[in-house]
Order: C-alpha cells, then sequence, then structure tokens
C-alpha cells in the first residue's frame, strides 16, 4: 500500500506538465482598421514624398501567456526592402525612397514570435500620389508643314502632354508664350493649335514660325508646399509656298548703252524676272510690248536684249522699251505676269579728252603780268583760254577747276558740256602780294565727269606780279627804351631804332624824324635811325631825367608810322653832400639829442644817400652819431653836468665836433662842418609845457604860434557852447537864471598842453628865460595856461 501511494503523487505531477506543454498559445496582433498607426499594418497608406528615416508604424501585438514578443519584417524574393523594423519595441522606419508612378503598393510579410511560436501575416500598404512629376510632351519634335493659304482659324496641329501624377497634379493645361506676337492659338484643355481669327500666312514674308508652347499641370501638395510644374517646348510651322504672287523683275531700274562701234546683234543688256512664289517656282516667259521700234529684240526665255540694227542705222538717242514677264504654269498656260522699263542710250565712244586752246590753237601754257592786289571780283582778261571736248552727250562733259595756292583766284564755268570760254576771277586780293610770290603759278585741270576713263588735260596758268606801293614801314618795335648818363657829351649816341618797308625800290627806302616836346636836345640821322644828343646838349638828371618823343618813318609816297621812344638820363654822382653853415652852434640838453643835416643834390640812390660820422672831438669818447640820420647825442653814461665836469676843467661846457658827411657814390664825395655843442642840465619843472618851451627856446615864433592856436580853438569850443545854450533856452521858452547855470557848471581840471613831439633844430642858452608855473583854479574852473 505505502509502495502505491508514493508512486501516485509523481505520475500526477508528470501528466500535469504533459498537459500544461500541450496548452501553449501562439502570439497575435492587434486589428486597429483604418487609419491606425499601430497593429498588423493592415490598411496602411503612404504618400510617396515620405521622407526616408521617417517613423511610419508601430507593430503591436500580445501573447496569451503574457510571454514578451518579437516583431519581424520579410519580404519576398527580389522585392525592394522599403522598411525596418524594431524587433523589440516593432517601430518601423522607411529606409527607402518611395515613388508611386514605380509601384503603387508594396507587399510586407510582418511577423510576431513569443519565443516558441511565429505568427506572420501578409499585408500590402498603398503609396499615395505627390505632385513630383512634371508633363512631358510626348510624340516630339513637333514640326508642321501648312500651306499658306490655310484659312484663319484652322486648326493645324494638336499637342499632347501626360503627367503620371493623378489627381490635380496629374491634370494639363496649355498655352503659347508671346501670344501677342504670334499667329497662332491654342485650346488650353485640348492643346489643338489654330491660326489666330483674321491672321494669315505668308510664304513670302516668312517660311518659318517658331511657337513655344508651355504645359502646365493643376498643382498639389509635395512635402507640405503647394507644387505646380510645367514643360516648354517649340513647334516649328513651315510654312508652304502656294502659286499667289506675280513673277518681280531683279536688279530694277534697267538700263542700256549701244555705242557707235557696237554690231548689229550684240546684245544690250539682260533683264531677270524670278516667280514670287519661291517655294514652287514657275518658268518666266519674256516678251517686248513696245518701244522697240523694230530696232531690239529679246529672248524669250533667258531675257536677253539685243540690237538688231546697227547704231548709224537709229533714230533716236534714247529708247525705253516695255518687257513682259509672265509665269507659265506645269499645264503650260500664262498666270500671273509683270511688266518693267528698259531704257536703252544710243551714246558716242569717249575717245576725246577735253583739250586747251589759244589763240593760235591748241597751248598747255598761258601767262599774264600783273599788279599785285587788284580788286575782288576783277577778270583776268590777259588770259583768252577755250577748252573743247570733241565727243558727245555725256562723254563731253566735264569739271574745271585750278589746282595750286587755294582761294586766291576760281574759275568759271566749273562744269562744261563740249566747249566753253575759260574765265579766271579774282577771289581773294590781299593774298596776291608781290612781297609774297613774285609769280604765282597755277595748273587749269579739266577733267571728265561720268566717263569710266575719266579723261583729263591741264595746263600751266603763270602770272607774273608787279609792285605797288602797299605796305607803310612798321618799326621792329612800338617803342623804344634808352638809357643815358648824365655826363655824356653833346653827339653822343643814344638808341638806333629800326624800321622797314617791304615795297621794292624807292617805296622801300625809309626816312627817319623825331618830333614832339621831349625831342629838343636830340636828333636822329635820317638813313640809319641812330638818336644821338645836340652836339650843344647838357644832361642833368637833377634838372630832368625822363624824356620821350616820337620817332617817324615815312617812305617816299608819305606812308609812315610811328613809334615812341623813352630815354632815362641816369644819375651820376656829381655833387657832395653841403650843410647850411659850416659852422654851427647848437644847444643839448642832457638826454635829448641834436640833429645836424647836410644835403646831397644828386637825383638818384645811392648816390643822395649820406652817411654822417664824427671826425674830430675833444675830449674823445662823448658823443655818438646815427650814421643815417646825423642825431647826436651823449654816451649812454653820461647823464649829469657833474660827470662832464669830472672828464674836463672846462666849465662852460661849450664844446667843437668836426662831422663829416658822405655819400654812397662811385666815387663817393664828402664835406665836414664843425659843431659847437653848448651842454646844459634842464632847469624847468617836469611837465609837457616845459617840454614845449624846451624843445621851441631856439624858435620862440613857433611857440606863439601853438599857443594862439591852442587858444583860437578853446574861443571856438567857447562861442558853440554858447548858441547851444542859447538855442536851448529859446526852444523851451523859459529865461534860467544866472546863478543856477553858475550852479550847474562842472569843475574841470586844469588843461595842459603837451607839445613833447616837437623837435628842436637849433638850441641856444634862450631856453634859461623861459619859466613855466601852473595857475592856481580860478571860481570858473577856467585854468588854461597861457
Amino acid at each position: 500500500m505505502k509502495h502505491i501511494w508514493h508512486c501516485t503523487p509523481s505520475l500526477f505531477l508528470s501528466f500535469v506538465h504533459v498537459c500544461l506543454v500541450q496548452a501553449n498559445y501562439a502570439p497575435y496582433f492587434f486589428d486597429n482598421g483604418d487609419r491606425s498607426t499601430n497593429g498588423n499594418m493592415a490598411l496602411l497608406s503612404l504618400s510617396e514624398d515620405t521622407p526616408i528615416g521617417t517613423h511610419v508604424y508601430t507593430l503591436n501585438g500580445t501573447d496569451p501567456e503574457g510571454d514578451p514578443v518579437t516583431y519581424g519584417l520579410t519580404y519576398e524574393a527580389g522585392s525592394r526592402r522599403y522598411f525596418s523594423v524594431d524587433k523589440r519595441l516593432g517601430n518601423v522606419t522607411l529606409v527607402e525612397e518611395l515613388d508611386r508612378e514605380k509601384e503603387d503598393e508594396i507587399e510586407v510579410i510582418v511577423s510576431i514570435s513569443d519565443g516558441l511560436s511565429t505568427v506572420s501575416e501578409k499585408v500590402r500598404i498603398l503609396v499615395t500620389d505627390a505632385n513630383d512629376e512634371s508633363p512631358e510632351f510626348i510624340n516630339t519634335p513637333y514640326i508642321v508643314q501648312v500651306p499658306e493659304n490655310t484659312p484663319s482659324g484652322s486648326s493645324i496641329f494638336k499637342i499632347e502632354a501626360v503627367d503620371r501624377d493623378t489627381g490635380s497634379g496629374g491634370s494639363i493645361t496649355y498655352f503659347l508664350q508671346n501670344i501677342h506676337a504670334n499667329k497662332f492659338t491654342i485650346d488650353r484643355h485640348s492643346g489643338v493649335l489654330r491660326i489666330k481669327t483674321g491672321v494669315t500666312l505668308d510664304y513670302e514674308k516668312s517660311r518659318t514660325h517658331f511657337v513655344i508652347v508651355v504645359a502646365k499641370d493643376g498643382g498639389g501638395k509635395l512635402r507640405g508646399d503647394n507644387k505646380v510644374f510645367s514643360a516648354t517646348n517649340t513647334i516649328t510651322v513651315n510654312v508652304e509656298d502656294v502659286q499667289d504672287t506675280p513673277p518681280m523683275f531683279i536688279g530694277t531700274p534697267y538700263y542700256g548703252y549701244v555705242y557707235e562701234d557696237t554690231l548689229a546683234g550684240s546684245e544690250v543688256l539682260t533683264v531677270v524676272a524670278l516667280d514670287g512664289d519661291r517655294g514652287k517656282p514657275n518658268s518666266i516667259h519674256y516678251c517686248i510690248v513696245n518701244g522697240d521700234e523694230g530696232s531690239f529684240e529679246v529672248s524669250n526665255t533667258t531675257g536677253a536684249i539685243s540690237v538688231i540694227k546697227s547704231p548709224n542705222q537709229l533714230k533716236k538717242e534714247v529708247y525705253e522699251l516695255k518687257v513682259q514677264a509672265s509665269e507659265v504654269s506645269q499645264e503650260g498656260d500664262i498666270a500671273e505676269y509683270a511688266f518693267a522699263t528698259v531704257t536703252i542710250r544710243v551714246v558716242d565712244l569717249n575717245n576725246h579728252p577735253p583739250t586747251f586752246y589759244g589763240e593760235n590753237g591748241p597751248q598747255n601754257r598761258f601767262e599774264l603780268t600783273m599788279y599785285e592786289h587788284p580788286p575782288e571780283g576783277e577778270i583776268l582778261r590777259g588770259l583768252k583760254i577755250t577748252v573743247n571736248d570733241s565727243d558727245q552727250g555725256a562723254n563731253a562733259k566735264f569739271n574745271l577747276r585750278l589746282v595750286g595756292p587755294g582761294g586766291i583766284f576760281r574759275v568759271v564755268p566749273q562744269t562744261v558740256l563740249n566747249e566753253a570760254q575759260v574765265t579766271v576771277i579774282v577771289e581773294n586780293s590781299a593774298a596776291i602780294d608781290y612781297e609774297k610770290f613774285k609769280v604765282l603759278t597755277f595748273k587749269l585741270l579739266a577733267i571728265e565727269v561720268n566717263t569710266p576713263e575719266k579723261f583729263s588735260s591741264t595746263a600751266d596758268v603763270a602770272i607774273r606780279l608787279l609792285d605797288t606801293n602797299d605796305n607803310v614801314p612798321k618799326f621792329s618795335s612800338d617803342y623804344y627804351i634808352a638809357r643815358i648818363p648824365e655826363n655824356s657829351p653833346g653827339g653822343s649816341n643814344v638808341v638806333a631804332v629800326t624800321a622797314t618797308d617791304p615795297d621794292s625800290g624807292l617805296w622801300g627806302e625809309v626816312k627817319y624824324s623825331i618830333y614832339g616836346t621831349g625831342a629838343d636836345l636830340f636828333l636822329i640821322h635820317p638813313s640809319t635811325g641812330i638818336i644821338y644828343t645836340q652836339p650843344w646838349a647838357t644832361l642833368d638828371a637833377e634838372v630832368n631825367s625822363k624824356y620821350n618823343f616820337y620817332v617817324k618813318a615815312e617812305d617816299t609816297d608819305g606812308k609812315y608810322s610811328l613809334a615812341e621812344v623813352f630815354i632815362t638820363v641816369l644819375d651820376v654822382n656829381d655833387h657832395s653832400p653841403e650843410f647850411n653853415e659850416n659852422i654851427q652852434e647848437k644847444t643839448m640838453i642832457i638826454g635829448s639829442p641834436v640833429k645836424i643835416e647836410a644835403i646831397d643834390q644828386d637825383a638818384e640812390e645811392p648816390n643822395n644817400i649820406v652817411d654822417y660820422s664824427i671826425m674830430q672831438a675833444d675830449p674823445a669818447n662823448v658823443f655818438d652819431i646815427d650814421q643815417s640820420t646825423g642825431e647826436i647825442k651823449l654816451k649812454s653814461y653820461i647823464r649829469s653836468l657833474d660827470i662832464i665836469h669830472n672828464i674836463t676843467r672846462n666849465k662852460d661846457c661849450i664844446w667843437s665836433l668836426v662831422v663829416q658827411a658822405k655819400d654812397r657814390g662811385s666815387p663817393s664825395f664828402s664835406t665836414t662842418a664843425v659843431l659847437k655843442i653848448d651842454i646844459t642840465e634842464e632847469t624847468l619843472h617836469k611837465g609837457p609845457m616845459a617840454a614845449f618851451l624846451m624843445q621851441t627856446k631856439d624858435n620862440p615864433m613857433k611857440a606863439l604860434g601853438v599857443l594862439a592856436g591852442v587858444m583860437g580853438i578853446m574861443v571856438m569850443i567857447t562861442v558853440m557852447i554858447s548858441t547851444a545854450m542859447f538855442w536851448r533856452n529859446k526852444r523851451s521858452n523859459k529865461i534860467m537864471p544866472v546863478r543856477r547855470i553858475i550852479k550847474k557848471r562842472q569843475v574841470h581840471p586844469p588843461r595842459t598842453v603837451r607839445m613833447e613831439w616837437l623837435k628842436l633844430r637849433r638850441s641856444s642858452n634862450a631856453a634859461e628865460k623861459f619859466i613855466v608855473e601852473e595857475d592856481a583854479r580860478n571860481e570858473n574852473s577856467n585854468n588854461n595856461a597861457q
């Protein structure tokens, strides 16, 4: 029994374990339906512009037993792998770019596993459209052939473009660039190209048209933005020619010439006409309608016109032929036609050049003698010239001109037909000048105008000029400047003037003369123009240093010109400085200088500049002298008479100086004078009046004159004040008491006269006679010093 009891629990546990193994359930996905972002990816749709790396879905499922699950993605063999999955979290990420136009559905096998069981499902992922494609034209290139007579408004071509997008991004509309300049329009929906209403095509004006067409989609979302794409293409419209234009002559107008040596049957010229329809041209048939008068014919196929008569049988000089050019169709019918006028001239051969003739026949040199400066417009009648060309018509037309110095003469006529008398006319009289040209030489040229040979001939014309008195003597300068020293003797040369007269012979001889107020001391040689002083003339710069007068140059006919002469007499040092007295007396107040002066009568510097110096003094080294002004003063250390008494025992203090005045001329002159100086001290009271009296002690009249002037000024001021007071009282009509006037007068300080600026010319002991005292103030404050 015990054995059985022990075996029973073990068997029960084994049975339970077997039952548990057999009951394990497989995991499964959640089915969350449409628009879910997690589950089994059923019904998932993605836009083709989804960026790579985007988390697009989350696989989500469970295991009934609660075991952890893992997720997987697999693809069928050969399929592109667009997604990757996180095995634990189930996050699905886009790893390959989507393109709906290449693959609009993606099959993916999703799986979920709990480690024992794996469940797999095949799902389809829908790729939705984004506007990422541009329209594309198909069946290009577009080349259209359109006859030029196609009616306006006709459809000529259909353009087609496709866009692989869906919805509005795949819809296409069409339009043309430069719609206003185009001859075409397009239906925006169908792409049908038409000729504009009222517009016609013309092959002759434009054979090809290039039309730029634009295809544009309806727009749509791309990566969050609204995008519109377009494409362009060019339609080449070739216009086909249609027979609708008449023929046209090329190279009009037509001119032909028949010369005198042309043979009958010779070709004169060829006319050319082309069918106006250049695309499919018809052949051209030529014929002469009228104007030939039986003298000309034209080739029906080539248009060559020939003369069928000899030139001497032609009765007219000019023939005008009317030529018709007609189109001949392929069936042989005459269609369109046009006319042209052909002018044919019968001309002579150009085999004669122009020829000049004189009175005796052909001549190639003509000479003439005439006076210079003939009147302008005068005809040179001495030249008898004829010119002739023996050809006829245009061959006998030629031009005449003079070759040589321009603007002097002109020739008429300038254009000649066959023959003319040549006339030479004066155009510039001033240029016909004997002094410039003795002989004027020209060439007379005749040259044909319209001929290809341009035959020409020349004749020499020589005009010999005779002189006239047409020039005035002319000085080399309008004025002459000369200088002469004042010590020059009489008859000395001053300056030479020069005048020339370009006339020849006696007309070119010049005679000189002078006149004017300043010419009295001078003469001029009539032939040489040398100006010199009179034999008796004495020049003195101190009396007169400037002379000016006129010089005249005259030819034998009385024609003359003038020039002005300026003569400066140069000063010579011929005067010595002179003192007014050889012995002078001066009174010197200690502290004030005295002055000595010498005058040099020379006219110019440095001859009249005087320098002063002390030649001798006793005692020496007491006085100083200013070299330029002549002021003499004591040495700076001498300030009183006591110092002078210490220098000399001479108590009267009268000293003598020898002063020299020397000019700066070369050679230099000098003069000396003795100066006696009485030295005194100033004893007057200090003040302006005292100084003035001291300075004028040697000239009492000067002091009296100054004092009289001051007193006169004071009287005038008093009169003016009285007048002003009178008019003031008169205007106010009031009589003021006298005592009130006196009471209101202001008290003025005493006035003194400042005379310190007066200088002393001569000094003497008379200064001691003047004593200046200050007056006390009076009651009326009129304290003027007298």
